[in-house]
């Protein structure tokens, strides 16, 4: 199977800075898209920022500017730099990846475990 596991989560003042990091492992053929997403409490999951395999980037309006999304194929990492961080932007994150797995090949979408990213005003 293919595990996700996210790093870089914490508590920071408005204006500041974070970056979160996700390392994907496990019986990995190839990944076609990966992405951050979040869940503020009482709201639903949304998406943040994906990046294709040859890096084009999506972003959700609210972090576009802000937000910067990485990925090393390589290392099959992806990260978020996350400036300007807002109070709004409190939620756990999530990392995704669309991931073809091997023996047999087949596409499997995976989760990480989410880290929290907290924001004081």
């Amino acid at each position: 199977q293919v595990q996700l596991v996210e790093s870089g989560g914490g508590l920071v003042q408005a204006g500041g800075s974070l970056r979160l990091s996700c390392a994907a492992s496990g019986s990995i053929f190839s990944i076609n898209d990966m992405g951050w997403y979040r869940q503020a409490p009482g709201q639903q999951r949304e998406l943040v920022a994906t990046i294709a395999r040859r890096g084009s980037t999506n972003y959700a309006d609210s972090v576009k500017d802000r937000f910067t999304i990485s990925r090393d194929n390589a290392k099959n990492t992806v990260a978020l730099l996350m400036n300007t961080l807002k109070p709004e932007d409190t939620a756990v994150y999530y990392c995704n990846a669309n991931t073809v797995v091997a023996t047999p090949l087949r596409r499997l979408e995976v989760w990480g475990q989410g880290t929290l990213v907290t924001v004081s005003a």
